[in-house]
């Protein structure tokens, strides 16, 4: 619980100092993206068939960097939400959820290379149900919830690429519901939730990993932003990698007006699979892709 604990206070403390710019120091810069799309469907009298439908998706990034002298500091927070609504079901459906937060920092250590240090935390806002059964939850808010802390080189050789290499590092997995820890398969066996299992509500590993961050304008109104993170747990099964491979663009189409497409593409072997009959599969890759066109808005700062 100690642990927990301490991950939180540095979480909080990391978010806190994010937010902080002494008044006319220029060392920072600030950026800011967010975007709000709706999407509808109506059909009167269509002989092709169909079925109404309204969603929305919003999203919003937001960039912290700080550089002065031999010292760096780089902050991202990304939140995304949407849902969807049909006319034959009309409850509401999530179909995005993100919380992710990650701060990095370090000194120089020779030409494009630094010592460093990274935090981040991922999670979600609302809770999550393997559709159509909408009656039991299979994730919610901080289950799970990711927490890595690890030190290493910070490598930028340009101003919209870096990656972080860390030889050692801690990463804990949160379930902070024990109806997910204590889910079984079809043969009753215990299998839990995102590697955490029975009456624990933390998995603990400590590994190396790979972190990159690609982000820039890649044609005239068209930005990318991508970001991959590796994760190899040293004492247990070294060799499955967890993968976590996020893609932004958003392509502006006037100064309110976007195009955005996100994806998402995980692998991490302790988590099973659950099709929608409830039986359970060994690990799979994960993706998700969402497509939005709405209003949008970027601010600069220097």
């Amino acid at each position: 619980m100690r642990k927990n604990l301490l991950f939180i206070f540095l979480f909080l403390s990391s978010f806190q100092l994010m937010a902080y710019r002494p008044e006319g120091d220029t060392s920072w810069k600030s950026k800011y993206e967010a975007s709000l799309g709706f999407s509808q469907t109506s059909f009167t009298n269509w002989s092709a068939g169909g079925e109404n439908a309204m969603s929305i998706n919003g999203m919003l990034n937001v960039y912290k960097m700080y550089a002065k002298g031999n010292v760096f500091w780089t902050n991202y927070l990304g939140l995304a939400y949407g849902l969807n609504i049909q006319q034959t079901d009309p409850k509401v459906r999530k179909t995005n959820d993100k919380i992710n937060f990650l701060t990095k920092g370090g000194i120089n250590a020779w030409h494009n290379w630094d010592y460093a240090g990274l935090f981040e935390f991922k999670s979600q806002f609302d809770n999550g149900y393997n559709y159509p059964n909408d009656s039991v939850p299979i994730s919610k808010f901080l289950a799970p919830g990711y927490f890595q802390l690890s030190i290493g080189l910070n490598y930028k050789p340009v101003s919209y690429f870096a990656v972080f290499i860390s030889p050692i590092g801690a990463r804990l997995t949160v379930v902070n519901d024990s109806k997910l820890t204590h889910t079984e398969d079809n043969n009753h066996n215990l299998i839990g939730a995102f590697g955490v299992i029975g009456d624990n509500t933390t998995l603990w590993q400590i590994g190396g990993s790979v972190n990159a961050v690609f982000k820039k304008d890649i044609m005239k109104n068209v930005n990318l932003m991508s970001k991959l993170d590796l994760f190899s747990d040293y004492r247990h099964n070294p060799q499955n990698i967890i993968v976590g491979w996020e893609n932004n663009i958003m392509m502006k189409v006037n100064k309110f007006i976007s195009l955005s497409f996100t994806s998402m593409l995980i692998y991490d072997n302790n988590i099973k699979y659950l099709d929608k009959e409830g039986v359970t599969h060994g690990p799979r890759t994960q993706f998700r892709e969402t497509f939005t066109v709405g209003f949008a808005y970027a601010l600069e700062h220097k």
